[in-house]
């Protein structure tokens, strides 16, 4: 059983009320406005307990600072490599990739992960 944390949920509330991704640094800052004695350290310990339980998304960028995403539905994310901007994109079902890559695997592939890299169109548009 999990203990409940008030201050958990005020990190989940903020992050499923949101579209940004934002990195550990901006729900801190975020989430500050309603539990003022929060630590930093805490927001990063209960933003891990969420992904690993599945309640959230974090998503590696490979540019700067994990995000996270407080929508776990199944669904894509662009990132871009000029301003680091995460954005959700529709799903793409990943069966085709799974089956040609276990072609070649001596294993079992149970799923696959996106990530779709380029310039966003603030980017392309300041270029």
């Amino acid at each position: 059983m999990i203990k409940y944390s008030r201050q958990r949920e005020c990190i989940l509330n903020n992050l499923q009320n949101r579209r940004d991704h934002p990195t550990a640094d901006m729900v801190y800052k975020s989430v500050r406005l309603e539990q003022p004695n929060i630590s930093l350290g805490t927001v990063y310990r209960n933003l891990s307990f969420l992904a690993e339980n599945g309640q959230i998304l974090k998503i590696s960028t490979g540019i700067g600072p994990d995000r996270f995403d407080g929508f776990t539905n199944l669904h894509n994310h662009f990132i871009c490599k000029s301003c680091g901007n995460v954005m959700d994109l529709d799903y793409i079902p990943s069966e085709t990739i799974i089956e040609k890559a276990s072609n070649d695997f001596d294993g079992e592939i149970e799923e696959c992960e996106m990530q779709f890299f380029g310039k966003c169109r603030k980017c392309l548009l300041n270029n």
